[in-house]
């Protein structure tokens, strides 16, 4: 069995989370997903993101959950197919209520931009070319 990765986040609001994903083109796996947490499926059978509503995310730490709209917990970078993808996506992402905490940014082998979601996470959104990573040594 591969490693998978889930990615658990606070969220505030379970139906106003869904939605926001929902529009940029993510599922949600129905077999993990209730009131309480969803599953969104960001690569089939190896990542993924646990939208948690705050109440139950506070059952999995001792720690106070961190407000995102005002201290960085966390950046998920998120790679895309091509720059028209990275594009496309943070398109969506603005126009369904998030925010671009900065401007895109072309590096020739790399294009980046990103979105804040609604609760305040930020997604790095990124194209890197394959063919301008060095050969291993």
């Amino acid at each position: 069995m591969s490693r998978q990765t889930f990615i658990n986040l606070p969220i505030k609001d379970m139906a106003r989370s869904q939605a926001f994903f929902k529009s940029l083109g993510f599922e949600f796996n129905p077999q993990f997903t209730n009131d309480q947490g969803a599953c969104m499926i960001i690569s089939k059978d190896h990542s993924y993101a646990m939208l948690l509503v705050e109440s139950f995310f506070q059952g999995f730490t001792k720690k106070a959950i961190a407000d995102a709209t005002k201290t960085t917990e966390v950046l998920i970078a998120l790679s895309c197919e091509s720059r028209q993808e990275v594009d496309e996506l943070v398109t969506r992402a603005l126009a369904a209520g998030g925010t671009a905490p900065n401007p895109r940014q072309d590096h020739g082998f790399m294009y980046a931009h990103g979105f804040t979601d609604l609760d305040g996470h930020v997604w790095e959104v990124f194209w890197m070319d394959p063919n301008a990573a060095s050969p291993a040594a």
